[in-house]
């Protein structure tokens, strides 16, 4: 991902020698609009502007830094939280809470500014030591920030060297730090709010949480004061409908005037409606069915071969999907830098699927369950996976589940397989943690992403992200299918919606209705 660059050189008084300076001046002006979208004309006093969103997931908490769930971030991300940096909807870094950082030489030592006058939601000021406190909670032991061992693991120390100065030292070097920074799990919580983030968070983000009806909407309102902009859009609700059918109803209805992420049937539904714009975009997330590597068989690699052989993966894009997705062989979407198409590797092959699971000694039927989260491509794609291993011997029965019962069950690892999207970008290292919940140990991989992680030498680092690729695609730790192509149906006039997703954001200052 691309990284804000400015001059080089020395990096500031007191910076360590060998430093050099990655600067980003926090004037939106000087992106040349990257971040204009934030500072459209407000409307006049007392006037109100909404936006009303439809999603087919209800976040389970409001804390991006505790919750896996990715409509967690969907809904407090840039709006009521934000981080040292933002990702844009091109997948550059850019500042945000930091306005500017330098980086030293060898990829170990950061220092960030941090922006002046920047206060949350109740009053308290950021400064450094509010970093520190959100960068160590999340680092914790019993933290569930699913970036933990990632991203805060790796940080040997964090300094609050005065009151708008961070410096970060890691373990090791991280090409895409400044990239994990920028999402959701790295938002930055008050010592004196961060226990209550859960249901309610209190940001520096333009936005506030108003109200939340558990099981129908959330809404959030402008919040007064904001250091940087004061965004058009004065509200923004966030519906949650599972149905496609009340969907599309709500979108008639005038009461939804974006709806993210919608089923096929509402494409051929609103696809000649003048009244709405169709917005079809990449992604970066990668479906797949994750497999338990530590439950019998699937812990021998020749069965997770088979049933990945056993997936008619253009077949499942085009039939349960409508057509919207490209088929994937590891765990990396085509938006990633360094991607390579390895879906090759197995392709459909029902006779090769059967003759693995007899070299195996897996006698057929071979029996697993298949949990299924309440998302409309986990149902709509469970019947043809149900079809596609039954051809090979394997008997699957389905069992639908709630978030909640799939964060207690197959996310702790209670599982044998589940159909679930990883939407966030370049999370390989999950792999590196034998406690994630598909259970894959493997010294070598490990070994593998650490050399990647501290080589400086930009041909050796492709060559070895090609090797990581590789890897995993050889081991068959999981069933991977397609990367999803993300379709956002918005009404006419709405401008500023995000049309691909990088990550998952749906930023309502970006967002202004033409008058």
């Amino acid at each position: 991902m691309a990284v804000p660059k400015g001059s080089q050189g020395w990096a500031g008084a007191g910076a360590p020698p060998g430093w050099r300076r990655r600067e980003a001046l926090a004037s939106l002006l000087a992106y040349g609009g990257g971040a204009a979208a934030w500072v459209r004309p407000a409307q006049a006093e007392g006037s109100v502007r909404r936006v009303t969103l439809g999603t087919t997931q209800e976040p389970s908490s409001l804390d991006p830094t505790m919750d896996a769930l990715a409509a967690v971030g969907g809904v407090t991300h840039y709006n009521i939280l934000e981080g040292l940096t933002r990702i844009e909807e091109n997948g550059s870094v850019v500042p945000l809470l930091a306005e500017h950082w330098s980086g030293s030489d060898d990829g170990l030592h950061y220092r960030f500014h941090l922006r002046q006058g920047v206060r949350f939601h109740d009053g308290n000021a950021l400064t450094a030591q509010t970093v520190r406190f959100s960068f160590e909670r999340s680092a914790a032991p019993g933290s569930t920030n699913k970036a933990r061992k990632a991203l805060f693991a790796n940080m040997a120390r964090i300094e609050a060297s005065g009151t708008h100065q961070v410096d970060i030292t890691l373990h090791h070097a991280d090409a895409q730090f400044l990239f994990h920074l920028g999402e959701n799990t790295a938002v930055i919580l008050h010592p004196d709010s961060a226990g209550q983030a859960a249901t309610q968070p209190v940001g520096t983000g333009p936005y506030r949480l108003d109200h939340w009806a558990k099981g129908h909407s959330l809404r959030l309102v402008r919040a007064p004061h904001h250091d940087r902009s004061t965004p058009q859009i004065t509200e923004g609700v966030f519906r949650f409908i599972t149905d496609p059918d009340q969907q599309a109803s709500a979108l008639d209805d005038g009461e939804l005037d974006l709806l993210f992420q919608f089923a096929t049937p509402i494409v051929r539904r609103f696809e000649r409606n003048t009244g709405f714009q169709l917005l079809v975009g990449a992604s970066s997330g990668k479906t797949m069915l994750a497999l338990n590597n530590r439950r019998k068989p699937l812990d021998d690699v020749r069965v997770r071969r088979a049933i990945t052989h056993a997936i008619n993966r253009e077949g499942m894009i085009r039939q349960a999907f409508g057509g919207r997705g490209v088929p994937i062989g590891s765990h990396f979407a085509p938006t990633d830098p360094g991607y390579l198409h390895l879906e090759s590797l197995y392709p459909h092959n029902p006779e090769t699927a059967r003759a693995l699971l007899a070299d195996a000694g897996v006698q057929t039927p071979l029996r697993l369950q298949l949990a299924l989260p309440p998302t409309p491509y986990a149902v709509t794609g469970a019947p043809l996976l149900v079809q596609y291993l039954a051809a090979v011997g394997i008997s699957v029965e389905s069992v639908p589940m709630t978030w909640a019962q799939w964060l207690a069950g197959p996310f702790k690892g209670d599982f044998d397989m589940t159909f679930i999207n990883h939407v966030e970008p370049l999370d390989y290292l999950i792999y590196t943690d034998p406690a994630y919940y598909f259970h894959y140990d493997s010294s070598a991989f490990r070994a593998l992403v650490a050399r990647h992680a501290t080589s400086t030498n930009a041909r050796e680092r492709q060559q070895l992200f090609a090797r990581i690729q590789r890897f995993l695609a050889n081991d068959a730790v999981n069933a991977w299918v397609y990367t999803p192509q993300v379709g956002t149906v918005v009404r006419k006039g709405l401008r500023g919606a995000w049309v691909n997703y990088p990550i998952v954001a749906h930023d309502l200052a970006a967002m202004w209705w033409e008058d």
